[in-house]
């Protein structure tokens, strides 16, 4: 089965930081966070990839083609204009050929078993599944109306009424069907393809209940970096096994002069703190400087601007 990985956002939402580094790239304890898809792909067996890349195409080639991703083959669809969720998903149909694929988002991180969802997926005998995750800010994000074992309605999109305290995940196994009810122009995935399959033989839903966290705004990335990071930590030796690297709070390649305090952290490679200074609840892109006697408190730096996010 090949897997497509929607990477050619902007990351508005995550601007500044999406000035200069792309959102796949942007890193969860200092592991670009698309890496932590390739991980689990990889580890279900799912080894053919295609990226399709607008925003920082360029940085993102070359990020990933200077990685070591052995046993990975990844393909990479480059958008001159950025199509969306669903005409960046059309355009590939070809390299996708006539079999059910993985599709997944690029701004999340989690430890969904994919091997478990596209067994259920086959089970089923539905044209899709989306993977669905329980929380009580479903209404906040965008609920996910189901009925009867089947996705219905999204965010009562389709005047449905049903609502529940589940949200799309990012993540589907779909059959080449959805092709049919696609645009080659910009468009959205939901109000083409989903809804083209819940209308022609039903959209199915898997139930994930593990870790699963959207990093597409900048607390939320925040967050993900300081908050029940034992669930992305517990992944390390698994991720290291399959390529060769792990999340970590304090990069080796990290300068940190002496009679420095740092908390509840993150730290980023070549990053450069002098001495005296306070760092507490806070993340550190590569290649930030912190002078001497800085006080950075509940806060994400990069290296091009100034403190990007201060919270109580």
């Amino acid at each position: 089965m090949k897997a497509f990985i929607l990477a050619a956002g902007f990351g508005t939402r995550l601007r500044p930081l999406t000035d200069h580094i792309p959102k796949p790239l942007i890193p969860i304890l200092n592991i670009p966070s698309l890496f932590y898809t390739f991980f689990l792909l990889k580890e279900a067996g799912v080894t053919d990839i295609i990226c399709n890349i607008h925003h920082h195409a360029i940085a993102i080639k070359h990020f990933i083609e200077t990685s070591d991703f052995s046993g990975l083959s990844i393909t990479y669809s480059e958008e001159p204009v950025i199509l969306g969720t669903g005409g960046g998903l059309k355009k590939c149909e070809q390299l996708l050929g006539t079999k059910e694929f993985l599709l997944v988002n690029s701004d999340i991180i989690t430890d969904i078993d994919f091997r478990a969802l596209i067994r259920h997926h086959k089970q089923s005998g539905l044209p899709g599944t989306l993977a669905l995750y329980e929380t009580p800010e479903a209404t906040t994000i965008g609920t996910i109306g189901v009925e009867d074992g089947l996705v219905k309605d999204f965010n009562n999109l389709r005047n449905t009424g049903l609502v529940s305290s589940c949200i799309y995940t990012g993540i589907a196994v779909l059959s080449p069907k959805i092709f049919f009810f696609l645009k080659e122009e910009f468009s959205g995935i939901v109000d083409t393809g989903f809804t083209g399959l819940i209308d022609n033989g039903g959209l199915g839903y898997y139930l994930h209940d593990g870790l699963w966290k959207d990093i597409g705004a900048i607390e939320k990335y925040w967050q993900t970096n300081l908050d029940r990071t034992s669930d992305i930590t517990a992944m390390s030796y698994r991720m290291n096994h399959a390529i060769g690297m792990q999340p970590h709070f304090i990069s080796a390649e990290a300068y940190i002069e002496a009679e420095t305090e740092i908390s509840s952290s993150v730290i980023g490679k070549g990053c450069r703190i002098g001495t005296g200074s306070i760092i507490r609840n806070s993340v550190l892109l590569p290649g930030v400087i912190v002078k001497p006697g800085s006080t950075i408190i509940n806060a994400v730096v990069d290296p091009y601007s100034t403190r990007v996010i201060e919270l109580q």
